[in-house]
């Protein structure tokens, strides 16, 4: 049997007919989503995939293949899929310099491994409370105060797998379906997403590289309405270094008090890999804000915990309940293990000592390099990144060139497949965060691999002849 599926489908192994029907007429599995959102029940009866298996008797047997249409309305994270692909070029031979992941490429410290070695050693790898343990989140409570100025109590503190987790049950939690969730631009790439998740709409207001890619208050203040739900900030950004000062965040917050139904979800997983003169501000730390925001972070970035998976929620109780709810129904508590390795980290001093402040040392060197290196291109445009590991550059000079044997360059997926296939460096496109402009460069590599990227880089971007303004 054959198999062949419509849309983004590949086709299987199996010896299947697949195909798509509608009751009244046939239809492609990307059915438009206000038909899934307004009328679930229409969509559900109209559209099903059905595989017709043709065994050696005459009998046909129908299987309903459909998947949900939440899930259709969902783009896959294009940030995995070019790690993915990098990947798999590397272990097939090419050498790819890799700097699509936003990953540390740093040891975690060892004292954090050996509290892991430890805690396995000791027969610590059980299941702990859905929320974590009273431990951790006591400790993450007292860092909270010191680091932060924000006051907690163990029980307004959900540990999960990570902080992506922490993020999805917080829109999840506070979201109703039709509810819209606010989300400047350029975005991390799984919160639009995350929202579709919810059934809410994401609401995408768009910066500029002028602006540092900061959200103007006016800006904000043009979207809101009753539905307004959720107002998500990410500070220093992911994708583009930018980080909020404080006098930006009060205007803010002088917004978000106008609106009654409105929260704010502050993303702070990269508040400790920052570079003076900026500064961190918790925005729950701002006059009336503690109540209405969740506060994301965790241990990845910073402490270069990634594999470890573990992030944590603060917000009020009701918030943190509802969120351990779609916990306890999901994946249940964090590895009792990572839970004892995060402890580790948080006692490692304030901002995580000399271990961390290393880090940040050597990824603003990072920094600079890139940042002069990729200045001296023509036409290239750049907002220098205050804090995080990414550099969020605009070539979009260099579209609408015309590669032979590539075809045009006209947007930043086929500027990053140009410099993949001619550079050998993965790059994540601009437009999967929102900004179709510019391509994210991942510094969280070391210095040399660096060097070699921009030498290729560069090397490729002048191959090309850029297009004469007309």
């Amino acid at each position: 049997m054959e198999a062949t599926l419509s849309s983004s489908f590949t086709t299987s192994s199996f010896r299947s007919s697949v195909f798509l029907r509608s009751s009244a007429s046939s239809s492609s599995i990307d059915a438009p989503r206000s038909v899934a959102y307004n009328n679930p029940k229409r969509f559900y009866g109209s559209l099903r995939a059905v595989a017709s298996v043709e065994p050696s008797s005459d009998h046909m047997v129908s299987l309903d293949l459909s998947v949900s249409p939440r899930v259709n309305a969902v783009k896959p994270s294009k940030t995995m899929a070019i790690t993915d692909q990098a990947t798999a070029l590397v272990q097939a031979g090419v050498p790819v310099i890799r700097l699509a992941a936003g990953e540390p490429d740093f040891d975690t410290p060892a004292v954090i491994a050996e509290a892991g070695i430890n805690a396995i050693r000791e027969g610590y790898t059980r299941y702990t409370p859905n929320a974590g343990t009273l431990e951790l989140r006591k400790a993450i409570c007292r860092k909270l105060e010191e680091e932060n100025g924000l006051t907690y109590k163990p029980d307004e503190i959900l540990v999960s797998n990570g902080a992506k987790q922490c993020i999805m049950q917080a829109v999840l939690g506070v979201c109703w379906p039709g509810d819209e969730v606010i989300i400047p631009a350029p975005f991390w790439v799984s919160y639009p997403e995350m929202a579709r998740l919810a059934d809410a709409t994401p609401v995408v207001i768009p910066t500029d590289i002028l602006d540092n890619f900061l959200l103007k208050p006016k800006d904000l203040a043009s979207k809101l309405n009753e539905k307004s739900r959720l107002l998500i900030l990410c500070s220093p950004s992911n994708p583009t270094g930018s980080v909020y000062h404080q006098e930006l965040l009060e205007e803010i917050a002088d917004i978000v008090r106008k609106h009654p139904r409105l929260l704010v979800l502050s993303d702070e997983i990269y508040e400790h890999i920052i570079y003076p003169p900026a500064k961190h501000t918790s925005f729950a730390s701002l006059p009336g804000m503690w109540e209405r925001t969740l506060t994301v972070n965790g241990f990845s970035k910073a402490f270069a915990m990634t594999g470890w998976r573990l992030g944590y929620l603060a917000c009020p109780k009701h918030f943190v309940t509802a969120c351990g709810k779609i916990q306890s129904q999901s994946t249940s508590g964090a590895s009792s293990i990572s839970q004892k390795a995060g402890l580790a980290a948080l006692g490692m001093g304030y901002a995580g000592g000399e271990a961390v402040a290393t880090m940040v040392k050597a990824f603003q060197e990072r920094r600079d390099f890139l940042v002069k290196s990729f200045k001296e291109l023509d036409g290239v445009k750049i907002s220098e990144p205050k804090g995080a590991f990414y550099l969020f550059v605009d070539l979009s000079s260099y579209y609408g060139t015309e590669v032979e044997g590539f075809g045009i360059i006209n947007n930043s997926e086929s500027l990053c497949r140009f410099l993949l296939d001619k550079a050998q460096v993965a790059l994540v496109p601009g437009d999967a965060f929102g900004d179709d402009k510019c391509i994210r460069i991942s510094y969280a590599a070391s210095l040399a691999t660096l060097q070699d990227a921009v030498s290729n880089i560069k090397e490729a971007l002048l191959s090309l002849r850029r297009p004469i303004p007309v």
